[in-house]
């Protein structure tokens, strides 16, 4: 039940209809048994200034921020956090006590922590991520400072790939597809296979010993994880950082970890859901 008492937070992107975000989070809250809600905003490009000004008005508890506004909501916050300060880019805003908005980036630690729940360590490892857009420069930074041994950086724009790499450090470098089959952790950090049954990698490039993550989760089994679980390798889907990136987050907003595993129950149902209406 909601009432004046209960605590708001909420999610502002452009498009944000089909935001899994509302059903996972509220799942998490009710997990802690705490009087919180969660809610979708649609925010036009150009306005997430006005909206973490409302954010301020309305006494919001916290914000997740999707496309097309991290880059200037890590502008207009008043502090931020080391990731978010290397990737220039925000997908949680924390209202501090002293009245402050904090910025902080959940997305590559949510990715770490998908990979962990799944008994996969990333310390020591070499790996090689496809993409360098936003997921996943978030990822390579998370990557290098939970001590990954390697991260190469795989994409079609060579200057884009620069970048992402350099957020590696000395680990970091940018290559070219023949990587994926030295690889030990392999991550599709693309857009790729997102509604369609494309692959970013063929069959011979995966093997029995690697791990195989893609970052997408709708379909929730991508032709990618099909390929590399038939070539023997360990497969992650989508949904897990998902998940985890939104339980960092309410661990920011309310000091308390939710029930992770509740969490992805919901944005199964929904998927599910969402799912059977298309067909």
């Amino acid at each position: 039940m909601i009432t004046g008492r209960t605590r708001l937070a909420a999610v502002i992107g452009h498009p944000v209809e089909h935001s899994l975000s509302p059903a996972l989070h509220n799942a998490g809250f009710a997990s802690l048994g705490i009087d919180w809600a969660y809610v979708a905003f649609d925010v036009a490009p150009g306005r997430a200034a006005g909206a973490l000004a409302g954010m301020q008005a309305l006494g919001i508890g916290g914000m997740s921020v999707t496309m097309p506004h991290k880059e200037d909501v890590a502008a207009a916050v008043d502090v931020l956090d080391p990731a978010a300060a290397a990737l220039r880019s925000v997908n949680t805003v924390v209202a501090l006590r002293d009245g402050r908005l904090a910025g902080h980036s959940t997305d590559g630690d949510g990715f770490v922590a998908s990979l962990s729940a799944e008994g996969v360590a990333i310390a020591g490892r070499s790996v090689c991520v496809l993409g360098a857009g936003g997921a996943a420069r978030s990822i390579v930074e998370a990557l290098a400072r939970n001590g990954a041994a390697h991260v190469v950086v795989v994409n079609r724009s060579a200057e884009r790939a620069v970048v992402a790499a350099a957020l590696a450090g000395r680990i970091g470098r940018i290559g070219s597809r023949d990587d994926v089959v030295s690889a030990e952790i392999v991550v599709n950090a693309t857009s790729v296979g997102m509604g369609t049954r494309d692959c970013p990698v063929s069959l011979s490039s995966l093997h029995a010993d690697q791990v195989v993550a893609d970052i997408v989760y709708h379909p929730r089994r991508t032709a990618l994880l099909d390929v590399a679980e038939s070539a023997g390798a360990t497969t992650i889907d989508g949904l897990g950082m998902l998940v985890h990136q939104a339980a960092l987050q309410q661990a920011l907003w309310t000091g308390r970890t939710p029930d992770v595993a509740a969490m992805r129950a919901a944005a199964e149902r929904e998927l599910a859901a969402r799912e059977a209406a298309v067909r």
